[in-house]
């Protein structure tokens, strides 16, 4: 996501680790019902538990809908 400088790794094991605007990104996730359900931290301070609606944009650009699809969203590109 370009606006936050955000750099994630999802990893099949479940883990999250990454970076925004120089703060350091970690937690967890499962898949729940369809959806990509995470705990994150972002520079120490609690994120939130949150599940999210996850679909493929293009060929590699997924976008992350929060509240199971009904709040914000996010693009993010694979690399």
């Amino acid at each position: 996501n370009r606006l936050y400088g955000v750099t994630l790794q999802v990893t099949p094991n479940g883990q999250i680790a990454g970076d925004a605007l120089g703060w350091d990104i970690k937690g967890s996730w499962t898949w729940e019902n369809g959806f990509f359900c995470r705990d994150m931290t972002w520079g120490g301070d609690s994120v939130g538990y949150n599940c999210q609606l996850v679909e493929v944009r293009g060929g590699n650009e997924f976008r992350f809908t929060s509240d199971q699809g009904a709040g914000d969203n996010a693009s993010f590109k694979l690399r």
